[in-house]
């Protein structure tokens, strides 16, 4: 009997093992995909960061130079092992994780730095997988549906992948395919994410990063609701429609101040793997084309309002009012670094006039080294701001990034047109609550006037800057010629 059992047990063991190796050399099976090993990766990782936060800086005088280099080294330790977590774990995390890789000026450099690559590190599911999606989705195979698909995707992102098509009828069309175990998955890694937020808190009371599962658990059924996607591109290009562009950065900036302040629907996710810049066939201009329209924050007309009120108070460096409506967007006390972490600048720019000059290397430097620091002070911040915020906050950071890159930060015409929007909006608001005729048109009257300042003082320094070129054209002319 007991011989008959261990045959038994021999030939199951040997069968499991075949359809194991069968499985998983035909990409059914993949160890990433079980429970036991996700958790197991996510726990593990957590509780070396932890030790290494609590050990390594223990002994060492807190804000001495020595601290600072152990923190550093610290931070670039944790980033690492977080940034291999998400590549191994796939799916949300890389999503989570391209997240915090976008939070330029709210996360220390080490952090923000490694996990920018997660944006070119996305997962790419097998011609296999992307048949099975489609066949379940559609109910159809992919010959019936299309009459040619490229078996190499344009692009992979953390959840879900691009590939070129036809039609039958001759239309070529891009077909975005979800990867096949995200949907699944999304829910038990937010869950999971939120137990070790929560567990990681009783051993550092000031590690305030639930904002970030809250924003995961909201956002991530509407990035994969393609319906929902398709729905914003259509609304989105409506709302657009009389953007005729032809500079990439400026115009750029143009469109989500019309987003936010105007129309309050804004596309949250503006990396460069989502911006596309083509020349169009006919005109030979230059077009920008936003890409994956899943993730999109719709503003409440009071959040909106008051989002306006704050920039044109940062913008003509009214302080009062700086203070006011941070404080009703929910910084109370903090508003001086939500300010800063708005504008991405530093408290004496803020005061000065953020308009007045643009960022100096110093000034990045001295930014970049204070999100640090002021790390408690920030996930307390972002705790108790509106949800709403934490997109636009994304949003703004992302914009910068793009605007470093292609060398206009800052620039004065980007707060002019961000001001023209706000002025655009909040006559639009105040001419909805006018009771008579002569009270719209007085509205449009001061709105005109107004506008009519930003584009007189936008000519003052574009002539002021002529001029200094001039001047220094002429300078250089002279030294040329002068005699050695």
């Amino acid at each position: 009997m007991a011989r008959k059992a261990l045959k038994l047990a021999s030939w199951t063991s040997v069968a499991l093992a075949a359809s194991g190796v069968y499985l998983y050399s035909n990409n059914y099976l993949d160890p990433n995909d079980f429970g036991a090993v996700r958790v197991g990766r996510a726990v593990a990782t957590t509780a070396v960061i932890s030790y290494d936060y609590l050990t390594s800086l223990r002994s060492v005088p807190y804000g001495s130079e020595e601290y600072l280099q152990r923190r550093s080294q610290v931070h670039l330790r944790s980033a690492r092992r977080l940034c291999e977590l998400c590549c191994a774990n796939r799916g949300t995390f890389i999503k989570v994780g391209q997240h915090l890789g976008a939070l330029d000026y709210l996360l220390p450099e080490e952090y923000t730095s490694t996990l920018k690559v997660l944006h070119s590190q996305a997962p790419q599911s097998s011609m296999q997988e992307v048949r099975q999606v489609i066949r379940e989705d559609l109910g159809k195979e992919i010959h019936d549906l299309f009459l040619s698909f490229d078996d190499t995707p344009l692009g992979a992102a953390s959840l879900a992948q691009v590939h070129k098509a036809v039609l039958h009828d001759g239309r070529t069309v891009a077909v975005k395919v979800q990867h096949p175990k995200v949907q699944a998955q999304s829910s038990k890694d937010i869950l999971l994410m939120e137990v070790l937020v929560l567990a990681v808190k009783q051993l550092f009371p000031d590690f305030e990063f639930m904002w970030l599962v809250d924003e995961a658990k909201k956002n991530l059924p509407l990035e994969l609701d393609f319906l929902n996607e398709g729905r914003n591109a259509e609304k989105v290009a409506h709302m657009l429609k009389h953007f005729d562009f032809l500079k990439i950065s400026c115009h750029l900036g143009k469109m989500y101040s019309e987003m936010i302040f105007v129309n309050g629907f804004v596309h949250c996710d503006p990396h460069p793997g989502n911006i596309l810049v083509r020349r169009h066939s006919d005109t030979g201009k230059a077009e920008i084309v936003l890409l994956d329209h899943g993730l999109y924050q719709v503003l409440t007309e009071e959040f909106r309002l008051d989002y306006c009120h704050l920039w044109q108070s940062l913008i003509w460096t009214d302080m009062e009012r700086v203070k006011q409506y941070s404080q009703r967007l929910g910084a109370a006390e903090l508003y001086p670094l939500f300010a800063c972490m708005l504008t991405a600048r530093s408290w004496d720019s803020v005061k000065r006039g953020i308009g007045q000059a643009p960022v100096s290397a110093t000034e990045d430097s001295e930014i970049r080294n204070n999100a640090a620091s002021y790390l408690p002070e920030i996930s307390q911040l972002l705790n108790h701001v509106p949800r709403q915020m934490l997109l636009i906050l994304k949003t703004n950071d992302l914009l910068r990034s793009i605007e470093t890159t292609l060398g206009t930060r800052s620039s004065a015409s980007s707060f002019l047109n961000m001001s023209r929007c706000c002025i655009r909006a909040l006559a639009e608001h105040r001419k909805r609550d006018a009771g008579s005729f002569f009270r719209r048109t007085q509205i449009s009257f001061s709105e005109a006037f107004s506008l009519w300042q930003i584009n007189l003082h936008e000519l003052l320094l574009r002539v002021k800057g002529l001029r200094l070129f001039c001047w220094v054209s002429t300078l250089l002319g002279w030294l040329t010629r002068a005699p050695h």
